[in-house]
């Protein structure tokens, strides 16, 4: 089927929840997607941070047919290997004890809400059920994830939104201690600000999170749902913050393209449930741990992705620094940790994403107007070169 045709048939048959770019993406390897149309696109995009180790890696796509001839799917009332190695995998590379699977990053954040709650009142016999979170924030859109998220365009017609969440502002520690009060049962944090325009924190501000909770005895939760699984140059983001949670939540990366969440927790915390409280029919199937497992065996196995995710986000800052320095009117900032880049423009971003697909690159734009680089941990000098060299193009017509 061409591709007028195709983009007619997503127009009449899928709800219009996306505002879509009038191509059909048919495959993709590495860093490179093709359209229908044959069309060849540099992509630093990723899936939105999904495709960590870029499109159809080699021993993630082998792990996906090996399994999916052996066993697709069984329910969770049985004991499931790939589950139970990519449990142990990720406890034993992180500050947790215990891990729960699901489908989604907004799937992992209600299940660290509900566990907050829940183990607040059946664990700890207290009725403390308030759990703050950051303006600008974005923490999914089920509803209690849509209710702690920190930016009231994502909430407009889905009112009244699930009580108990109040939102301060992202890197203020006045604000949130003076936000807490004796309902307030867990802080739920990005440790950078993803789709709120990859805001950063204070080197300091984590670490004094941290300090809060423990002085008023309420849980710390942090959304790596996007910082997760190497993005950041760390397998996670509070590693670089010399801190850790009680609670973590993961997707995107997590499944190197497969759909996965994941909420870790401290043995403590996991007290909170029990058989029966909490559940999910796909989650942690045998087909997306396979793929999980074998995402992290590359990223873990010699360091190299994470090296190559640190020079190479090193240098794609620098580069774009470059061209801040060569477009001041057009470039108001970069912000950058690892493969996980912003750049905040003054005016619009979204013709100069238009710009840059038409010249074969994709790129993403978030909060109006700053462009967000999300490519593969495993991108190229040279691809970081061809980029930039788009940019330049684009930025030239703009100014």
């Amino acid at each position: 089927m061409d591709t007028k045709k195709l983009l007619e048939e997503s127009d009449k048959y899928l709800m219009h929840t996306y505002g879509r770019y009038p191509i059909v993406l048919r495959k993709g390897r590495g860093m490179k997607v093709w359209g229908s149309d044959g069309k060849e696109y540099l992509d630093f995009v990723g899936g939105i941070a999904v495709n960590c180790l870029g499109h159809c890696h080699p021993k993630v796509v082998i792990a996906i047919q090996k399994q999916v001839q052996r066993l697709i799917h069984v329910s969770n009332y049985y004991h499931i290997e790939p589950q139970i190695r990519l449990a142990k995998m990720l406890v034993e590379n992180s500050f947790a004890d215990k891990v729960f699977f699901c489908n989604s990053g907004a799937e992992a954040n209600e299940a660290a809400i509900k566990l907050a709650r829940r183990y607040c009142r059946e664990v700890l016999g207290q009725d403390r059920y308030e759990i703050i979170t950051a303006r600008n924030s974005f923490h999914g859109r089920t509803y209690a994830a849509l209710s702690a998220t920190g930016q009231e365009k994502f909430h407009k017609g889905f009112e009244p939104l699930v009580p108990g969440f109040r939102h301060v502002d992202f890197n203020d520690i006045e604000a949130l201690s003076g936000a807490i009060s004796k309902e307030t049962c867990a802080i739920l944090l990005e440790p950078i600000q993803g789709e709120g325009g990859v805001r950063l924190p204070d080197p300091d501000y984590l670490r004094e999170v941290r300090r809060l909770c423990d002085e008023h005895h309420i849980l710390l939760i942090l959304d790596e749902v996007q910082t997760g699984i190497g993005r950041t140059g760390r397998l996670f983001a509070y590693e670089h913050f010399d801190m850790s949670p009680d609670i973590m939540t993961l997707a995107k990366g997590l499944g190197g393209g497969m759909p996965i969440g994941a909420m870790l927790a401290t043995d403590k915390v996991s007290a909170g449930f029990q058989p029966g409280s909490h559940a999910s029919t796909f989650g942690g199937n045998p087909l997306v741990c396979a793929a999980a497992a074998t995402t992290l065996d590359v990223i873990l196995e010699d360091g190299f992705v994470l090296d190559q995710c640190r020079r190479m986000g090193t240098l794609l800052a620098k580069r774009l620094s470059e061209l801040q320095d060569e477009f001041p009117n057009i470039i108001a900032e970069i912000r950058a940790m690892g493969l996980l880049v912003g750049m905040e423009l003054t005016r619009d971003g979204a013709p100069a994403v238009k710009a840059c697909m038409e010249r074969g690159v994709l790129i993403n734009c978030t909060s109006g107007n700053v462009l967000r680089f999300m490519p593969a941990l495993i991108v190229t000098e040279k691809e970081i070169d061809h980029l930039v060299e788009i940019l330049e193009q684009v930025f030239d017509t703009l100014s």
